[in-house]
């Protein structure tokens, strides 16, 4: 009967170890995948977490980029316009000054002209003053004006009644001072010397002078430039 129980004894024994033995290996293999399941889970977490901002770091630089190219493109335009501007404004300042719709000043010459009292000469006449005009354009004068009154190429100079000249629709009267603005060695040049008008004149005997200045100021056209016929 001992010895039965002793065996029995050791065989339970044994079978306590075995099992004792599995269970803590179980245990283990258990806690291990638990541990690696955890980390893999970690790692993919991460993995995931990384590839979304850098999902969002895109987008981001995509959209700065989207912003940045659109503010350019408003910068340019805006630019764009406001040289489109000014040079419309510099073309319609220098339209405006051949018109003859401006004041301008510069350097050139002043031409006083008096009637003269000698009985046998006859005065000024509007064609007289059309003559020296003429003189003047084709020695380059830039801007010309009569009695303050601007001559552009539509400026009628008549003579009415043989005794009243008209510029501009207005009355002037004598002396009549002419202004030039131009290369005044070539403006003088031109009326003076041989064949030139004033020099006729003078000779004639009208009293007239011709100054050079540095600053002529010439007044603006003050009619309205208009057209029935052209279209």
């Amino acid at each position: 009967m001992k010895k039965g129980k002793i065996t029995v004894t050791i065989t339970i024994a044994i079978a306590c170890f075995a099992l004792s033995t599995i269970m803590f290996m179980q245990f283990k293999i258990v806690n291990e995948t638990d541990i690696t399941s955890i980390e893999s889970m970690r790692e993919e977490e991460l993995r995931e977490e990384l590839a979304n901002w850098k999902q969002k770091y895109k987008e981001a630089e995509e959209q700065y980029q989207e912003k940045m190219q659109r503010l350019n493109e408003y910068e340019e335009k805006e630019q764009s316009a406001e040289e489109s501007s000014k040079m419309v404004e510099k073309e319609l300042e220098q339209t405006n000054m051949y018109l003859g719709k401006t004041q301008v000043q510069g350097k050139g010459i002043v031409i006083k002209i008096k009637d003269t009292d000698n009985e046998g000469v006859e005065t000024i006449t509007a064609e007289d003053l059309l003559i020296i005009v003429d003189y003047l354009k084709l020695a380059g004068a830039e801007a010309i004006s009569i009695n303050e009154e601007r001559i552009i190429n539509m400026s009628d100079i008549v003579y009415v009644n043989n005794s009243i000249i008209y510029i501009n629709q207005q009355r002037i009267l004598a002396p009549y001072v002419i202004q030039a603005i131009g290369d005044e060695t070539k403006l003088e040049s031109t009326l003076l010397g041989n064949g030139g008008y004033v020099e006729l004149l003078r000779n004639i005997g009208f009293d007239i002078s011709i100054d050079r200045q540095n600053k002529i100021i010439i007044p603006k056209y003050n009619k309205e430039i208009s057209q029935k016929y052209i279209q």
